[in-house]
């Protein structure tokens, strides 16, 4: 993959299996929520935040058997945006043992990270401060990061995490 498919920066969608990645992706490009299956490779497509701004999303597939090829989407990543279902508490141990994994990869040193905690419309969410605790979000002084709560289903706080993710880009 080492080529880009165009000029506008890379961000990479990763995160736990279910955790709403295509959905978002799927809601983000055409404004509508679309039924998705599990994500086996990759899905890419380019978000236009104004006229000259843009971004290439790769959404990878989150399943137990793909983790071990997130590492190959990482060329020329400048943003990493690591998604999880934040009213799925069970499972917030294997996302952040998951996150850890991926941000050790030396192709994402100084890489800006976005955690978006999506399903905030489920009753039972997590909060925010919850979820940086549990993906021990502070240790990673190294870099910049944000966490945004977000409803891939409703379309809430999806276009202001992205214009986030490029201001984070910008600023690293």
């Amino acid at each position: 993959m080492g080529q880009s498919y165009s000029a506008a920066p890379q961000v990479i969608l990763m995160g736990l299996d279910s955790a709403g990645k295509s959905t978002l992706l799927a809601r983000l490009l055409t404004g509508e929520v679309m039924e998705t299956s599990p994500t086996i490779g990759f899905n890419v497509g380019t978000l236009d935040l104004d006229k000259k701004t843009s971004l290439t999303v790769w959404d990878v597939g989150g399943q137990k058997c793909m983790r071990p090829n997130w590492r190959y989407y990482l060329d020329d990543c400048k943003a990493l945006v690591f998604v999880v279902d934040s009213s799925d508490r069970a499972r917030m141990p294997e996302a952040q043992k998951a996150l850890k994994k991926v941000l050790s990869d030396e192709k994402l040193r100084g890489i800006p990270l976005m955690v978006l905690a999506n399903k905030k419309d489920l009753a039972g969410s997590m909060t925010i401060r919850e979820i940086s605790n549990q993906l021990d979000l502070q240790a990673h002084s190294d870099r910049l990061w944000e966490v945004q709560a977000c409803s891939a289903l409703r379309g809430l706080g999806l276009q202001q995490a992205f214009f986030s993710v490029n201001k984070l880009i910008k600023k690293s």
